[in-house]
């Protein structure tokens, strides 16, 4: 895919949460083979986060390309000192591109300014590129253990980094 300009960066929108809940259900089923229960569980966190989060330490971002969406990140209140980095996702045609690292620098910098001293996240050992990415931008795995989630046997892993 070529895109019409460089991809930009901009707040999410709540109308952005169906796309959401049908990119995040859609790409994680063909790439993953989760199955049908992953998708409202993207929809319940994207409820929640539309119905209680309080801009000042919370926010969610829209990687685009003119109307077109290519990926999202979202950094959400832990505690005072913890935030969690959740729904980072990018369409297939939108990855090796450093979208990614853009989008993880535009959390990464937000949960500075906010005031937080530590990261979170939990993912899946199979998301290869998305844990590189991570290492690259030194989080490092705190913990990691077998689980069946999604309809698969799945090692999840928590990555932490510290801010200051």
């Amino acid at each position: 895919m070529a895109f019409m300009q460089d991809p930009a960066i901009r707040p999410f929108h709540p109308d952005d949460a169906p796309w959401l809940v049908e990119r995040h259900g859609t790409l994680y089923a063909r790439e993953n083979g989760f199955d049908e229960s992953f998708a409202p569980l993207v929809a319940e966190i994207l409820a929640a986060f539309i119905a209680d989060h309080d801009p000042r330490t919370e926010a969610g971002w829209i990687a685009h390309d003119g109307a077109r969406r290519l990926g999202s990140i979202f950094c959400v209140r832990e505690s005072a000192e913890l935030a969690r980095l959740r729904l980072f996702l990018l369409v297939p045609e939108a990855r090796g591109r450093g979208l990614g690292h853009r989008l993880l620098r535009q959390c990464m910098g937000f949960a500075r300014a906010c005031g937080y001293r530590r990261m979170t996240l939990s993912t899946h050992e199979s998301h290869r590129a998305a844990c590189a990415l991570y290492a690259r931008a030194g989080w490092r795995i705190v913990a990691s253990r077998p689980v069946r989630n999604y309809g698969c046997d799945l090692v999840e892993q928590s990555w932490e980094i510290a801010l200051d």
